[in-house]
C-alpha cells in the first residue's frame, strides 16, 4: 500500500508539472513518437518526393529505399512499382531492361542499327513479352496483404506512400492488371496512380471508369508535350483523373503561363513534380534547383497562400555532382523549398 502511495503521488505531481510545464514540453509523448522521424511539410506545404529519384542508389529494395526517403528528411512520396512489387514477390525479370531500353531508344529516334543490334533487340523483346505474361499471371494472384505490410513499414519510420507508379497502365494492360494495381496502391495508402499521359483518348477514358469502380484516382503525368489544355480531354471522362503535372517540363516547352495553370488546375491537381529546366532560349537543361527557369519559390508560396493540399513532388533529374549522392542531392531540395517558404 505504501508503495502504491507514493506510485500514485509521484503520478499526480507530474501530470501537474506537465499542466504547468511550457507548451512544447507538454506535447512531449508526440514528440516522442515523432523522434527521428522525417517530417517534409514545411509551412503548410507537403514537399514529397518520387523514389525514382534514387535510382542511382546501390540498393533498389523497398527497405533500403525507405533508408533513402528517412535520410532525406521525406515524410511522404510518390512510389515507384519495382520497390513495391519486388517486396511483394513479383516474379524478377529475366532480361536486361536495361540494354533494351538503350536499343530501343536508338530504334525509335531512327538510328541505324547494326545487324548484330538489330538480332539482339529481337531477342530481348521476345524476351519481354514472355516476361510481361509471368508478371500478369503473378498479379492476377498477389496477395494485398504484403502491400499493407510495405505500408505499416513505411508508415513506422515517418513515411506516408501518397502515390502508386507500377508499369500495370499501359494499353496493353488489362482490366485486371489494371485492378491490380489500383488495388495495390489503395493497399499502400495512395490517394492516386500515376502513369506517362498515353495520348489515347481511349486510354484514359478506360482507366477513369475503372478509377472509378475500384475507388482510385489516376494522375497523368506530362513532358514536354505539356500544354495549358494537355488534361482537359481526360478530366472531362472522370472526375478520377487528374494532373501529375510536370513543372519542369512545362517550363521546357516554352510555356509562361504555369502559375496560371496550377490555379486553374488546383482542384484537379493530384501531384505535382517539381525539377528546375531552362526555356528553349536557355537551353532546356536540367539544372540544381535555383540555376534554372523554373519558378519554384512563386510554385510553392501560391501553394502556402491558397493553401492547396496536393504535393510537390521533389523529381531529382539533373546530374548529380562529383562526390555526392542522391540522398544528399534530395536533402538540398528538401532545404531549398524550407528557405522559399520561411
Amino acid at each position: 500500500m505504501k508503495n502504491r502511495r507514493e506510485f500514485l503521488q509521484k503520478s499526480v505531481l507530474g501530470l501537474a508539472g506537465l499542466v504547468a510545464a511550457p507548451s512544447w514540453l507538454q506535447g512531449t509523448p508526440a514528440l516522442i513518437s515523432s523522434l527521428n522521424k522525417p517530417l517534409s511539410t514545411i509551412n503548410g506545404v507537403n514537399i514529397g518526393c518520387i523514389t525514382y529519384s534514387f535510382r542511382s542508389m546501390p540498393d533498389q529494395s523497398a527497405e533500403a529505399t525507405l533508408k533513402y526517403v528517412v535520410d532525406s528528411g521525406i515524410s511522404s512520396i510518390e512510389l515507384m512499382g519495382d520497390p513495391a512489387e519486388s517486396f511483394a514477390g513479383m516474379p524478377a525479370p529475366t532480361f536486361n531492361r536495361m540494354r533494351t531500353f538503350q536499343l530501343g531508344g536508338k530504334q525509335r529516334r531512327g538510328e541505324s542499327l547494326t545487324a548484330d543490334e538489330t538480332k539482339e533487340l529481337a531477342d530481348l523483346q521476345a524476351q519481354a513479352t514472355d516476361y510481361s505474361k509471368a508478371v500478369a499471371s503473378w498479379r492476377a494472384n498477389a496477395d494485398m496483404k504484403k502491400f499493407e505490410q510495405l505500408r505499416k513499414m513505411y508508415k513506422d519510420a515517418g513515411v506516408s506512400i501518397y502515390a502508386f507508379k507500377p508499369a500495370a497502365f499501359g494499353v496493353n494492360n488489362s482490366d485486371l492488371e489494371v485492378a491490380y494495381g489500383m488495388k495495390a496502391a489503395k493497399a499502400l495508402g495512395a490517394t492516386h496512380v500515376t502513369l506517362e499521359h498515353p495520348s489515347d483518348d481511349a486510354q484514359t477514358l478506360r482507366l477513369g471508369k475503372l478509377g472509378e469502380k475500384h475507388g482510385m484516382s489516376v494522375g497523368y503525368h506530362g513532358h514536354e508535350q505539356e500544354t495549358f489544355t494537355f488534361w482537359d480531354t481526360a478530366i472531362a471522362q472522370s472526375p478520377r483523373n487528374g494532373l501529375n503535372l510536370d513543372a519542369g517540363h512545362y517550363i521546357a516547352t516554352g510555356a509562361n503561363d504555369l502559375l496560371a495553370l496550377i490555379e486553374k488546375q488546383n482542384s484537379r491537381i493530384l501531384s505535382m513534380h517539381t525539377k528546375d529546366r531552362q526555356t528553349p532560349a536557355n537551353g532546356k537543361g536540367n539544372l540544381e534547383w535555383g540555376k534554372g527557369d523554373t519558378p519554384i519559390g512563386d510554385m510553392l508560396k501560391l501553394m502556402q497562400k491558397n493553401k492547396y493540399k496536393f504535393p510537390a513532388t521533389i523529381e531529382l533529374e539533373y546530374q548529380i555532382p562529383q562526390g555526392s549522392d542522391a540522398v544528399k542531392e534530395v536533402q538540398k531540395c528538401v532545404e531549398f523549398c524550407r528557405k522559399a517558404l520561411s
